[in-house]
């Protein structure tokens, strides 16, 4: 019978370190949990859990307060106003005079349509150009990397803005819709997501389709756009939001008040304050200033407020997948 017989050493450094389960339970009830599983497992504290309920009350308040604010003032008689000081949160005889004001004016109801008409054009041929270079640039081409490099200094370096206005001057895009959709009809972060996305699919896929002899073209249309619906969705929203939400292109370029978006209306006639006379509305008679104003918010926020819930579920989705994965 033999017996093994370990240095004393070896069991002193035995016993120093600690194994490894007992470490991590240990740095688990330091930080104040009793399981080994990682926090996001774990079902959180009642205090936590009202500590996020306070915290996301908080936030919700904030927000959705000054937006009744801004809704129930348009929504307001003048006597009202003048007696609230101006905002009123809720209004006790609600009328929408304004809203009526508002569509029978053309300047208001033109520069909607110019801004729903620069959305549209501007998202669709935005779309156009960002999908088509990120399906270029995401296949093994010649000089694809300088173009890429090219493409991603666009981000950190701006030609300026006297070049720029220079540059739709010669191209005779003055007081043209043009000089609201194609100056912005590219964004590189938008490309690097999608072009990443597109990156992530399946090759295998690819290389079938093209052994079985589809074109570039085709692959696109039929393959790689069907996959990619969440971030097209996502990208499309961006790209959405930015033109509605766009008024300094029309400040700069536009001088004739009826290719005026809706946000320069904002900014001229809410933001600086200039009242709205009868005659620049094009109307006999209006409500009280101040509802006007705000119900102009109310109608410049709806559009996007309605689209965003139909893209909502790809919005997470497309925008982890495009910037994680490749």
């Amino acid at each position: 019978m033999s017996t093994s017989t370990t240095h004393p050493l070896e069991n002193s450094t035995r016993s120093a370190l600690p194994d490894e389960r007992g470490f991590h339970r240990r740095l688990w009830d330091l930080i104040g949990g009793r399981s080994e599983r990682p926090a996001w497992m774990e079902r959180p504290s009642p205090s936590l859990t009202l500590l996020k309920t306070l915290v996301i009350l908080a936030i919700s308040i904030s927000i959705l307060v000054p937006m009744l604010v801004v809704v129930s003032t348009s929504l307001a008689s003048d006597a009202e106003i003048r007696e609230a000081g101006g905002y009123v949160l809720f209004p006790t005889e609600p009328t929408l005079e304004a809203y009526r004001t508002i569509f029978a004016s053309p300047l208001i109801f033109r520069s909607l349509g110019v801004s729903v008409l620069v959305t549209v054009a501007g998202t669709l041929i935005a779309l156009f150009v960002t999908i088509t270079m990120a399906y270029a640039l995401s296949r093994p081409v010649l000089f694809g990397k300088p173009m890429l490099l090219a493409i991603v200094l666009t981000m950190f370096f701006s030609p300026g803005l006297i070049p720029l206005y220079l540059m739709i001057k010669e191209l005779h895009m003055l007081d043209s819709l043009w000089s609201l959709i194609l100056p912005t009809a590219f964004a590189a972060f938008n490309f690097i997501v999608m072009r990443s996305f597109f990156m992530a699919l399946p090759q295998e896929l690819l290389e079938a389709a093209r052994i079985d002899g589809a074109s570039d073209f085709r692959i696109l249309w039929q393959i790689v756009i069907p996959l990619s619906k969440a971030v097209i969705a996502v990208i499309g929203l961006f790209y959405a939001v930015a033109y509605w939400n766009a008024f300094f292109n029309a400040m700069l370029y536009i001088n004739d008040q009826e290719l005026w978006p809706i946000q320069l209306i904002l900014r001229s006639y809410v933001i600086q304050g200039t009242s709205m006379t009868a005659d620049q509305l094009g109307v006999q008679q209006t409500a009280a200033p101040q509802s006007i104003k705000m119900a102009v918010v109310v109608v410049a926020l709806v559009p996007i407020l309605l689209v965003y819930p139909f893209l909502q579920k790809y919005f997470s989705k497309g925008v982890i997948t495009g910037a994680v994965k490749g």
